[in-house]
């Protein structure tokens, strides 16, 4: 027992210096050192913050054993074309875009639309979690619709479009001035769009202020597609992105973090991918560094936008200026978002393309709640203290 507390108090220490000596335990010892996939709550994230969902849930699988045993939740996959259960998805769905809206509007003064898409990236500001490249591709997404309407008549332009309520949430370290750059950008490209005439319910891009857990709770159930899209390799695992898909919320990300093994379980025709991998990213940046690197035309037409002055007279030339240039602190962009730029903008209008046809989309997301089960803490929680308790009777017999 002493063998045992001697390695975790040495575990413990090294978890608090550099990753070089902790490469260095792992390759020393590697049979002490386990990796268990993270997980939230059922409780929280489904039974109390969505009732509503929660009784649907119930009333179809049978029984409420799901709260405490969430692989009762892969039941619902039997039912997923059914027409009545998906009759039910989607107007609990809407009840609950309906609070989000409400919610909005004494928050911020926004007034949207349920009948939109509601598209949320709520999260710590990091410019790895790449808020930037969203709220890029809703500029060129802004810059395509006036130029439509130049054009052509409103019809063809919401058949071209389909109407979305962008929201995005969440605080920057007090320290980190491009985070807060990041936050001002999307507050004015906001608050341009929102007072455009000409866009109406169209397009609607919303910073919720002094975002927790509490805010959570009432986005989360009302969300419709939930973008985790930081770039890969850089995300432990993350856990909202869970939260959203046991609320029947379809992902679009990058192959990172627990992203991964959430696309396994609720099936790769039900989550938006796109981006470079994790192991291409070295590669990625070295060409850059060697001035390689071709930025795509529509990336650079998101960024001459911005600079015409388009969303307000602040000037936006260190925040696009970190996504130019090869090399140096602050620059040659870092996270890839020029590189990743094209792939999301297609991806996203396959997200516009799904969402049209809403028997698929309801199907999609109820496979996400089904598919939800293994994202439990229950079982992390379990998986952990298996091995832990099976060491420490291996050590008592001895």
């Amino acid at each position: 027992m002493v063998h045992f507390l001697f390695l975790f108090a040495f575990r413990l220490f090294f978890s608090r210096v550099d990753v070089v000596s902790s490469i260095l335990c792992v390759q020393l010892w590697p049979e002490k050192f386990q990796n268990k996939t993270n997980g939230v709550t059922p409780r929280r994230w489904i039974r109390f913050c969505n009732s509503d969902l929660s009784s649907i849930i119930t009333k179809w699988i049978g029984t409420e054993d799901w709260v405490l045993d969430t692989e009762k939740l892969m039941e619902l996959r039997k039912f997923a074309d059914n027409e009545d259960l998906q009759w039910e998805w989607r107007e609990s769905k809407r009840r609950n875009k309906v609070k989000v809206a409400a919610f909005l509007k004494e928050k911020t003064g926004y007034t949207v639309s349920p009948d939109a898409m509601f598209d949320v990236q709520v999260k710590r500001i990091h410019e790895y979690k790449r808020q930037l490249l969203n709220i890029l591709g809703i500029v060129y997404r802004y810059k395509k619709m006036k130029e439509m309407m130049e054009i052509s008549s409103p019809e063809e332009v919401r058949s071209k479009f389909v109407p979305r309520v962008c929201i995005f949430g969440g605080k920057a370290f007090a320290t980190y001035v491009q985070a807060k750059r990041i936050v001002k950008f999307i507050t004015d490209v906001g608050s341009t769009i929102n007072r455009d005439p000409d866009i109406g319910d169209l397009l609607k891009v919303v910073f919720v202020p002094d975002y927790n857990v509490s805010v959570a709770e009432v986005l989360v159930p009302g969300s419709e597609l939930s973008q985790h899209i930081s770039t890969a390799g850089m995300e432990a695992s993350g856990t909202s992105n869970m939260k959203f898909a046991m609320n029947g919320c379809i992902l679009i990300g990058t192959l990172d973090g627990a992203n991964v093994e959430i696309r396994q379980e609720v099936g790769e025709d039900n989550f938006f991918l796109f981006g470079a991998q994790a192991h291409e990213i070295a590669g990625l940046r070295q060409e850059r560094a060697e001035g390689k690197f071709v930025p795509d035309p529509r990336f650079e037409e998101a960024k001459a936008y911005v600079r015409s002055g388009v969303f307000g007279t602040y000037n936006y030339d260190e925040l696009m200026g970190s996504l130019e240039g090869n090399e140096g602190y602050g620059r040659a962009d870092y996270f890839l978002v020029g590189k990743d730029f094209p792939s999301y903008i297609e991806c996203q209008e396959q997200v516009d393309l799904a969402y049209r046809d809403q028997k698929r989309w309801t199907k999609m997301s109820i496979l996400n709640t089904a598919g939800s089960f293994k994202f439990s803490s229950d079982r992390t929680i379990h998986q952990a203290m298996s091995i832990v308790c099976s060491l420490m009777y291996m050590l008592e017999i001895r």
